[in-house]
């Protein structure tokens, strides 16, 4: 049986790395404290995901299951065959992630703009890194590649999240300007 080979701790431990981690957890805060009543479950859900996501990132967790079920691919003879396993599993993640965020803005319909931004931020991150746990290697190859010096790994999973963390702070700027015109027409 192939060994699991993966090393409990941040991944890359490098200035990227734990920027993605600070990201993650500072999102998860912004984000419990964002939301009027009537979206306020939205956001204590988006804040729990992403600090899910943060912890997932620093113990690295995803190896973890990506190097089992390689393995689980060595011990049942078909790990050579694995590609077409692969693609359905990435389409069933992004088709289940499209399914989401349209759950989720019907269900948030009415919500603020900075609430949906949120919403498709945080469908998108959780896209990435599903498909990133698949780890087909077309796609993990491209992941290496570089824009302006930092490997598109970083650069798509950090956009997700800053634009998760950037709604939130829209959200309570919005937030606090709305009730503040409450309060001034009592």
């Amino acid at each position: 049986m192939a060994s699991l080979n993966w090393i409990r701790g941040i991944e890359h431990p490098t200035f990227a790395g734990w920027l993605t981690v600070a990201l993650y957890l500072a999102t998860s805060l912004s984000c419990w404290r964002s939301g009027g009543e009537a979206e306020r479950c939205a956001w204590r859900s988006i804040a729990i995901l992403f600090l899910a996501l943060g912890v997932n990132k620093l113990l690295n967790l995803e190896t973890a299951l990506t190097a089992f079920g390689r393995a689980v691919a060595h011990l049942q003879g078909w790990y050579e065959r694995r590609q077409p396993v692969q693609m359905v599993l990435i389409g069933l993640a992004v088709m289940s992630c499209v399914f989401v965020v349209i759950t989720l803005l019907t269900w948030m319909r009415r919500a603020p703009i900075a609430t949906w931004l949120a919403l498709m931020g945080t469908t998108f991150t959780l896209t990435f890194v599903l498909i990133r746990a698949i780890s087909y290697h077309d796609v993990d190859r491209f992941l290496l590649e570089r824009i302006l010096g930092v490997p598109w790994n970083f650069a798509i999973e950090m956009g997700g999240i800053s634009v998760v963390l950037l709604a939130s702070q829209w959200r309570q700027a919005g937030h606090s300007k709305s009730t503040s015109a409450l309060r001034a027409h009592r």
